[in-house]
């Protein structure tokens, strides 16, 4: 569906040369939801923006559906970019045109007919949920409202491709959840193969399938998140999704814990999160766990349950014992050490 081969982009700033992007190569599927994270200035932006050519790279080359879109003249670069969508932070509506005009204006100066136009404004109003606002202008509308017309108006021309370009960043949490449910929705309902960058982790885990982690405009670490989120390799994947922050446990407390007894990081996926290992572990070795902290969250619709967990008493050899049955249960186990 989308290919990045060995893309690059470069400014001339002054008497300096930035490099935004530096030889990234990503390939999303058809279907999927693909998530970019990473820090500001990571290059998230510019990347995103190089797959519809509003950024041409500087280097590499970009796929769309087996097109290469280097080398499409102007008016086939125009008709591929009609099926590839996007939104963005700032909702980019006009504001003295309604909510009608809004969806209803790209597709006029399309040619697409009245009768068409007012069809597919209609669906995707509905679809998005603001049937009752179409004559409301920008300035009646909620963050909220305003980014779900914006989705619409991407929608209307029926694009195989929706990009998202911190999309939820300006609006609160319980609006974010909305936006998120409804981009879970169109990618469930319609098919459109979804491509968002973001700085906000929870995104990334409550929608994506896949995600990539940026930094000073490379791709870092890539994979599906269950794995990406529970198992990274960077150090900066690591910072960036709290890999070492044990649940906000003062350090102070935990150098306390482990003078007492031994620590472990467990990470449980899918049924194994409700499953009484650490039951287990009591009857069958000379140890008591004793659970410090944990939580269950879902990374997109998988289960992930995560403990940090005491064990004292026993031998070396029966801690050893017992760490190997536990990973032999499906869990993911890590010893905190000093």
């Amino acid at each position: 569906m989308i290919e990045l081969k060995h893309v690059s982009k470069t400014y001339q700033q002054k008497k300096n040369m930035v490099e935004a992007v530096k030889a990234v190569d990503l390939t999303i599927q058809k279907g999927e939801i693909f998530g970019v994270v990473g820090y500001s200035g990571a290059g998230k932006s510019t990347l995103i923006r190089m797959v519809n050519f509003l950024e041409a790279p500087t280097q590499g080359e970009v796929w769309i559906n087996g097109q290469n879109l280097n080398q499409l003249s102007k008016k086939e670069l125009l008709l591929t970019r009609r099926k590839i969508g996007m939104i963005f932070q700032g909702y980019n509506l006009l504001s003295t045109a309604t909510v009608y005009e809004n969806i209803a204006k790209p597709l006029q100066l399309e040619g697409i007919s009245a009768e068409v136009i007012e069809k597919r404004v209609n669906t995707y109003l509905a679809l998005v949920g603001l049937s009752d606002r179409k004559d409301n202008y920008p300035a009646q509308l909620s963050g909220g409202q305003k980014q779900r017309v914006a989705i619409a108006r991407a929608l209307a021309h029926e694009p195989e491709i929706l990009l998202s370009d911190e999309a939820t960043s300006a609006l609160d949490p319980e609006t974010t959840e909305a936006i998120l449910e409804l981009l879970l929705k169109i990618n469930k309902d319609l098919g459109i193969t979804i491509f968002l960058i973001t700085h906000e982790i929870d995104v990334v885990q409550r929608i994506c399938d896949r995600v990539a982690v940026m930094e000073e405009g490379r791709v870092i670490e890539e994979g599906p998140v269950i794995q990406v989120f529970t198992q990274p390799q960077n150090p900066t994947t690591k910072r960036f999704i709290g890999a070492n922050e044990h649940y906000d446990v003062p350090e102070e407390v935990l150098d306390g814990y482990k003078s007492t007894g031994r620590l472990l990081h467990l990470q449980f996926i899918g049924e194994e999160a409700t499953e009484p290992v650490l039951a287990q572990v009591a009857k069958r070795y000379d140890l008591l766990p004793n659970i410090l902290s944990g939580n269950i969250r879902y990374l997109k619709d998988q289960r992930h349950g995560q403990l940090l967990v005491q064990l004292t008493g026993g031998t070396e050899a029966e801690f050893a014992e017992a760490k190997a049955y536990i990973a032999s249960q499906g869990i993911i186990i890590e010893e905190v050490h000093a």
